[in-house]
């Protein structure tokens, strides 16, 4: 319990700071749908291949993903490391101390990422979909890459072979008490990725919904449940009103 009390404050404060830094860039809504399992499944292949390396899910195990599909010899072929059980946690493959040392800090936890980035933007889904879709590339950040959602953030655009390189392009303004702005006014792809603009979008989404089932696995089941809970008390509330009523109507 202290694991997932530390991991959510962590992931809140990250999104704090990402929110301060962003400078308030509107966040594009994410097309997710938990109920559409051909999008979790591909979204569950994108995060083992390209999160699963730097970023745990410490509170996901690899079985759960059968409530998504898949079976156990789908996730033993195609989402397993060789050192993996299906029974295991998602732990990431880097080591911690390479990782702070390459990056500054550990890269978080995205068991709940999804529901700890909300803010006044939108969804935690809606801000991952637009952190996603917005890396550029910048020489003078260590790892290369800057973003539009998360400035200087120092994690680098591991999709960007999906994507290609982009960089972004600024318009400088005047702003306020006449200091300058840098006002980003659109992208200059600088190489073609192995995706369209529109098949990254979707392949993105796909992650985002998977991110976002991964925060509730039972999401579905809570919503299915919570049908029929609603109509039974819809039925019991007519009977009880038709009972009261038999009960008094011979009251003067």
């Amino acid at each position: 319990m202290k694991k997932i009390f530390f991991a959510l404050l962590t992931a809140v404060g990250l999104v704090a700071g990402a929110q301060a830094s962003g400078g308030g860039m509107a966040w594009d809504k994410a097309p997710v749908n938990v109920s559409d399992t051909a999008s979790l499944q591909n979204g569950a292949k994108l995060f083992v291949n390209y999160c699963l390396n730097c970023h745990s899910a410490a509170f996901m195990r690899f079985n759960r993903l059968k409530d998504i599909g898949l079976t156990d010899e789908q996730i033993k072929d195609n989402l397993l490391f060789t050192t993996d059980k299906v029974g295991e946690t998602m732990k990431a493959a880097i080591d911690p101390q390479q990782a702070k040392a390459w990056f500054g800090a550990n890269p978080p936890d995205l068991t709940v990422i999804a529901r700890s980035r909300a803010g006044s933007g939108g969804s935690g889904a809606d801000y991952l979909y637009t952190f996603l879709r917005t890396f550029y590339r910048d020489d003078a950040k260590a790892t290369g890459w800057n973003n539009l959602a998360f400035p200087s953030v120092g994690m680098p655009h591991v999709l960007w072979q999906l994507q290609g390189e982009r960089q972004a392009v600024f318009e400088e303004k005047s702003g306020g008490h006449g200091a300058p702005e840098h006002v980003f006014t659109g992208w200059k792809q600088l190489s073609e990725g192995s995706m369209t603009p529109q098949q990254y979008d979707q392949a993105v989404g796909d992650l985002v919904n998977y991110l976002q089932w991964m925060g509730e696995p039972a999401q579905n089941t809570r919503v299915r449940i919570g049908v029929w809970v609603l109509a039974f008390l819809a039925v019991f509330t007519f009977i009880a009103w038709r009972l009261n009523a038999a009960f008094w109507k011979d009251v003067k």
